[in-house]
């Protein structure tokens, strides 16, 4: 979503105290002038914002050499992404290049107002909120509202024509077709067909032993579960809708649903 160019919504500054991957820190008063600036909220467990990085790596590519300063700020949605070394082996595995802040107590997140994963702010050289847009998508709009914000910096560079959509629902106005709603353990704990103990944790239900299995009835385009604890590198993993745990200590988050694409829904 666009916001008028005489917007007075300032970046806010990032805290003293936040812990950086990939730069020592970055203030945004110190960027001013010379940068657009796009905030990204992401966490490395859900889905949405694995299939939006793609698009963040190419435009942190293609501009970054013409002023585009790229921020992830990674705000886990799951307990596991508390931990800054799981944060930072993620990063490493994905092979993310530009800055990422670790919010793990969410007060940057609140501070923007942040309201889902993924969650994109540009910024232009006033630090100024020009464009915003919460979820997958718009991918063209947020592209053509860089190029516009760096032309303001230097209307003699010379642009590329905006990437072409990654997969066909991320086409503008492609349709989609809705998905079962997330499952959020403990909570939606009913919604399993359960075989052998679980018991409950802070944000997962914990397997007793092996062999013990979680189920879920859905319908979507894909399903992913989100795993931790015992042998597990903690995160989403496609999945059929079952997880049986192969040792005890394998903990369930809960399950990810991605909608139907265009032909699938055909």
């Amino acid at each position: 979503m666009r916001v008028p160019g005489d917007s007075e919504i300032i970046a806010p500054e990032f805290a003293s105290e936040l812990e950086w991957l990939n730069v020592a820190f970055l203030r945004v008063d110190k960027l001013i002038g010379r940068n657009a600036i796009l905030v990204e909220f992401w966490d490395f467990a859900r889905v949405n914002s694995l299939r939006t990085l793609p698009y963040l790596k190419a435009w942190h590519d293609r501009y970054s050499p013409l002023g585009l300063r790229v921020i992830g700020v990674h705000t886990p949605g799951y307990s596991f992404g508390r931990d800054p070394e799981t944060v930072a082996r993620a990063v490493e595995g994905l092979d993310i290049p530009y800055a990422v802040v670790l919010d793990p107590a969410a007060g940057v997140w609140r501070r923007y107002g942040n309201k889902g994963w993924p969650g994109r702010f540009l910024f232009d050289r006033r630090a100024r909120l020009r464009h915003v847009h919460f979820g997958e998508g718009e991918y063209l709009e947020t592209e053509l509202a860089i190029q516009e914000l760096l032309l303001e910096i230097d209307l003699q560079l010379e642009l590329p024509a905006p990437l072409d959509p990654l997969r066909p629902e991320d086409a503008p106005g492609a349709l989609l077709e809705p998905q079962t709603a997330d499952i959020v353990l403990p909570r939606d704990r009913k919604r399993l067909e359960l075989v052998r103990d679980w018991t409950d944790g802070e944000d997962f239900i914990e397997a007793r032993d092996a062999g013990a299995a979680a189920e879920a009835s859905f319908s979507a385009g894909a399903a992913y579960a989100v795993l931790s604890g015992g042998d597990l590198h903690p995160g989403a993993y496609e999945s059929d809708g079952r997880v049986v745990a192969e040792t005890p200590g394998v903990r369930l988050h809960g399950f990810q649903f991605l909608p139907w694409g265009p032909s699938d829904a055909a």
